[in-house]
């Protein structure tokens, strides 16, 4: 079992706006007085830029292009509504915002299958959108695949019922917690815990400072050190800049690199990139409009593709 991969599926937006029906919710969301199709312009040029550098190092990028008739503005955060395993699973996601769940297009799936992705079955999650109950793939849940943990910090849109169900489903232990960001001077849930959290191979960056009560904080740094993942602790300043929001990819030889933005990277401490660099190189890309816009960041535009090749 890896706990990372090569390849990672991209969509590349074609209506990418500030997203009104996620803004309830999503406070890293901000409103850039631009018109939208000058939005929608600077969020192509910012994904055809980390695009290319990811491929430069030998990451394998599938590129599929959103749909102009769906009006999907988030469609470039691809990893909340499918997750891609490596028994060949495909699983689907219950979606909070309703223009999100347009997102789900049989054709993505299908481009997969055409570039040689083995997909044996689906796990499909999404009827609990009818009763109003949300997991929003991997930001919700950060997968610890080699130890069968899943990190989830619950909130509006990560469900702690469906959690369970997943995780009986794909026999991971959850490890359940809440995370509060201030948001005028009120602690109030952070949406994503991919925002707060990434997960490596052999460590972890988190914001500890997000898990108020004591006892979820030791809760998840003991599982942390059961599974031997060094911490690297960032603080809400930090994360507010994107730095919990990475993820870890393999390029070519099989070379590790911690993908992020440039305003994640600039925002480390010295003694924290040294930290991470011990472990595998830093790649960064200039995200500022679809960051400020969209309220994610790298690790949302990297939907994770663990699927065995056809034979």
């Amino acid at each position: 079992m890896q706990q990372i991969t090569n390849t990672i599926l991209m969509i590349r937006p074609v209506a990418f706006r500030m997203n009104e029906e996620t803004a309830i919710n999503n406070y890293f969301q901000e409103d850039l007085e631009l018109k939208n199709a000058e939005i929608n312009t600077k969020a192509q040029k910012e994904f055809d830029d980390f695009v290319t550098k990811l491929k430069a190092v030998g990451v394998n990028v599938v590129v599929e292009n959103d749909d102009v008739k769906m009006d999907t503005p988030d469609s470039i955060f691809p990893n909340n509504w499918v997750s891609f395993h490596h028994d060949g699973i495909v699983t689907l996601y219950p979606m909070f915002a309703e223009n999100r769940r347009r997102e789900r297009r049989e054709e993505i799936i299908n481009r997969l299958e055409s570039e040689g992705y083995l997909i044996e079955a689906f796990m499909d999650y999404t009827s609990a959108e009818d009763e109003g109950y949300f997991l929003e793939g991997t930001g919700s849940l950060l997968l610890d695949r080699v130890h069968k943990k899943a990190y989830c910090a619950l909130s509006p849109r990560a469900d702690e019922e469906l959690l369970i169900e997943f995780c009986e489903d794909f026999e991971y232990d959850p490890v359940v917690f809440v995370a509060n960001q201030s948001v005028n001077n009120e602690r109030l849930p952070i949406y994503h815990t991919n925002v707060m959290m990434a997960l490596a191979e052999n460590f972890a960056v988190i914001c500890l400072e997000t898990i108020d009560d004591k006892h979820e904080k030791k809760n998840v740094l003991r599982h942390l050190k059961e599974t031997k993942k060094e911490v690297i602790t960032i603080t809400e300043a930090q994360m507010h800049q994107f730095a919990g929001n990475m993820l870890q990819v393999k390029g070519d030889n099989d070379k590790k690199y911690m993908v992020m933005s440039l305003a994640a990277h600039k925002s480390l401490r010295p003694d924290q990139i040294s930290a991470i660099e011990k472990h595998c190189e830093i790649l960064s890309s200039d995200l500022e409009t679809i960051e400020t816009c969209g309220g994610g960041s790298a690790r949302c535009m990297m939907a994770e593709v663990f699927l065995p090749k056809q034979t």
